[in-house]
């Protein structure tokens, strides 16, 4: 069926797949957070694992020119 030349199932498709995608993003965010309440309970400082995560996203070249980057900073 089409309503105003737009195809209404494809159209419903589509906000009904991204509104479950939106869930599952909900559910793997509270996931992370109890992740980092484990991490937390069991003595480890979430900010350095935070930082941790991060760094690991980041490629090898890009780590290491951060860390360049914050030894010259930090002896100037």
């Amino acid at each position: 069926a089409e309503a105003g030349g737009i195809a209404a199932d494809r159209l419903r498709s589509l906000v009904e797949r991204i509104e479950r995608l939106e869930e599952e993003k909900k559910a793997l965010a509270a996931d992370i957070k109890d992740i980092y309440t484990e991490a937390k309970s069991a003595g480890f400082d979430v900010k350095v694992v935070r930082q941790i995560v991060a760094l690991r996203r980041k490629d090898t070249a890009e780590v290491e020119e951060h860390f360049v980057l914050l030894d010259i900073y930090s002896r100037a």
